[in-house]
């Protein structure tokens, strides 16, 4: 999570003067929403004069301005916790066991410890305002029964608010993290500061009152059961009384009090109220789009930069606003779209715009990686196939030239490899029947023919290479692709090249090292694992706490959804642009390459909304602060992505079929140029 003590010149500039601002706003709302909590909690129907000259000599009373003080500590504590604990990218547990252990996080203990100490404070300022019997947690015993006339007795009424501020407090904590409530979103209509809060005041008060009335029902129960032990041990502690005249509030003559239970909803709704007008300031504050510069004049503000910022890995909030004025300057500002495009000097190089399409790319294409890696693993039932000894080898090696050998290219020894494979030409999802017998698609439904147990009749039932996918020796149209000979472990294709039936015979594979059996401690082991593993699973307490929960995992692909969806959008509102605007042709450079991300992610889109739960809208929650967008990014990104590929090809129209891309891909392309998608 992103903090304002990162060395990001953005934290130190924008987030930490933004955070400071909303917390000011907070404090200085403090005296209006007082004078409100102070007026409905010394509600007198029959003596409304009596009430309004009560309420207002109370506001300038020395109890109330050190109250006024201590809520603006804790306002200050809110709003530092806010910041401390803020994401852009939701944290979505995918199992019930994943969400007890964020619950139980030490950090997250420390969150709701403060969160419970802080509800006792705005309850002892709330009891104080209020008066009467919750002003103080003692009063002198008048039915003493004892020696001692002037002993102090334990107000329970006090010692109840109190307690009831720790629940409220830990409640929000629990809550939180639940529904996400430090998830920070981006509105998709831009309003000023003023307009947003005004909006969005209603909701607060309507979400204060529903949430305190939810925590004193759970509160009241809470207390009727297990009342009397803390209520025995403040007693014990501070050597306060316990007045046998009064009833008890953990039994049922003590709890039905209807002023009792008015005052303490008023009070958790002051105490959620001041919480949440904090939290929503904080949210509309550090959400503000900022302009950031697309080229700099000196050097040491290359750094602030669009194209520079974009490449931002460790400051979220930075990358995410970036990709908003990217959305926003390619939509509504003309001028710097010439910025983006323009050439530099010296040189004639489109630096800006390679960057930028280099880093909106690179997030396409990631999240394509992302969703065939899901996609695989749910079709084999998260089980991958066991290769043997002797074709380990093998497979790596023919994967990497296969797939290469279908994008027309083929890396050159000396060119290292990296780990994940940001492009992927042509189509994402082969069809089996184009698959070579060693594709991994397929490898779990094809006999391994170099295996010692395999035999002649099945090497003679295995299916041949068909004429394209055999191996060929004719001549290389792009110079990067490398010759290859003969594999020694099928049969020669000298027949299948010149077209002779006569086939060279292969020699004969040498027999393979004899496996080494386990040790008889480590197969003890295995059993021993394997035994506790399926007594586990007839357990229902585990297969409910580790049983996935239904969307958590589509949701969790799409997390960073809004990222993908400005860039999108900046890159199909700059495709389009350049079409009148794009002087120098500079993306032209680029257009394959961005109509191919487009198409995978496309397809790979398509194909993830057919598994099961990933199509079902979610179920809509009750009234919370806590936000919901992340549950319906994903049908946010699928239909921001079709209306980018539909933007692209209504702008250039016939002129894409110039446009070198891969067959699969051309025919996706006609279809949205037919408006058939």
């Amino acid at each position: 999570m992103p903090s304002c003590t990162e060395s990001s010149w953005f934290a130190r500039k924008v987030v930490r003067w933004r955070a400071i601002a909303s917390v000011a706003w907070s404090v200085l709302l403090l005296p209006a929403t007082t004078t409100i909590f102070i007026f409905l909690s010394r509600f007198r129907l029959f003596h409304p004069i009596q009430w309004t000259s009560e309420c207002l000599g109370l506001l300038t009373a020395a109890s109330t301005i050190f109250s006024l003080l201590l809520l603006s500590g804790v306002v200050l504590v809110i709003g530092f916790f806010s910041l401390e604990y803020y994401t852009v990218v939701p944290s979505i547990p995918c199992s019930r066991v994943a969400l007890l252990a964020k619950v139980l996080h030490p950090r997250q203990c420390v969150h709701s410890l403060v969160h419970c100490t802080v509800g006792m404070v705005v309850m002892w300022c709330a009891s104080v305002m209020a008066g009467g019997r919750y002003r103080a947690l003692g009063f002198p015993c008048t039915h003493s029964e004892s020696s001692g006339a002037h002993d102090a007795c334990l107000n329970e009424y006090h010692l109840f608010f109190l307690l009831a501020g720790a629940f409220m407090g830990y409640s929000h904590s629990f809550l939180g993290v639940v529904q996400n409530m430090n998830y920070v979103s981006f509105q998709i209509i831009q309003q000023y500061k003023y307009l947003r809060f005004k909006g969005s005041l209603p909701w607060v008060v309507k979400c204060s009152a529903v949430q305190s009335l939810y925590s004193v029902r759970n509160y009241v129960a809470l207390y009727f059961f297990f009342g009397h032990i803390p209520r025995a041990w403040i007693s014990n502690t501070l050597n306060l009384q316990i007045d046998s005249s009064l009833h008890s509030l953990d039994s049922l003559a003590g709890l039905l009090d209807f002023s009792l239970l008015y005052h303490l909803w008023i009070s958790g709704t002051f105490l959620l109220f001041t919480w949440y007008i904090t939290v929503l300031l904080f949210r509309i504050y550090v959400t503000e789009a900022y302009r950031f510069p697309v080229q700099s004049t000196f050097a040491e503000d290359a750094e602030q930069c669009l194209p520079k910022v974009l490449a931002e890995k460790n400051d979220l909030i930075v990358k995410f606003l970036a990709l908003q004025d990217l959305a926003l300057l390619s939509q509504h500002s003309p001028s710097r779209r010439q910025e983006v495009f323009s050439l530099s000097q010296p040189g004639g190089h489109p630096h800006n715009w390679n960057a930028i399409s280099k880093e909106c790319l690179a997030l396409l294409n990631e999240l394509m990686q992302r969703l065939v890696a899901h996609h695989d693993a749910v079709a084999s039932n998260g089980r991958a196939k066991p290769l043997s000894a002797s074709s380990d080898a093998r497979s790596s090696s023919e994967t990497s030239v296969s797939s290469a050998v279908m994008s027309g290219t083929e890396d050159l020894p000396q060119t290292p490899r990296p780990s994940v494979l940001m492009r992927t030409p042509g189509s994402v999802f082969l069809k089996s029947s184009n698959r070579s017998v060693s594709s991994p698609m397929t490898a779990p439904f094809t006999p391994d023919l170099d295996s010692p147990f395999s035999t002649p009749a099945l090497r003679r039932l295995a299916p041949q290479p068909g004429p394209q996918q055999a191996t060929w020796f004719g001549s290389v149209q792009s110079p990067h692709v490398m010759r290859r000979g003969p594999k020694l472990w099928s049969a020669s294709t000298d027949s299948q090249t010149n077209g002779s039936s006569t086939a060279s015979p292969a020699p004969a594979p040498s027999s393979p090292p004899p496996e080494q059996k386990p040790s008889f401690i480590a197969q003890w082991l295995q059993n021993r694992k394997e035994q506790v593993k399926g007594f586990l699973a007839k357990r229902v307490l585990v297969v409910y706490l580790f049983n996935k929960l239904p969307e958590a995992s589509s949701q969790a692909l799409f997390a960073d959804g809004q990222a993908h969806i400005w860039a999108l959008e900046g890159l199909s509102h700059l495709v389009a642009s350049s079409f009148t605007e794009d002087k120098y042709g500079v993306v032209q450079t680029t257009l394959p390459s961005i109509l191919g991300s487009m198409l995978s992610l496309q397809e790979a889109v398509d194909r993830h909304f057919k598994l099961p739960h990933a199509s079902s809208k979610p179920v809509k929650t009750s009234c919370s602060l806590g936000d919901s967008t992340h549950k319906t990014l994903r049908f946010a990104l699928r239909a921001a992505l079709k209306t980018a590929i539909y933007r692209i090809t209504s702008t250039f129209g016939e002129h894409l079929n110039a446009v070198c891309i891969s067959a699969e891909h051309q025919k996706r392309l006609q279809q949205f140029m037919e408006f058939k998608e």
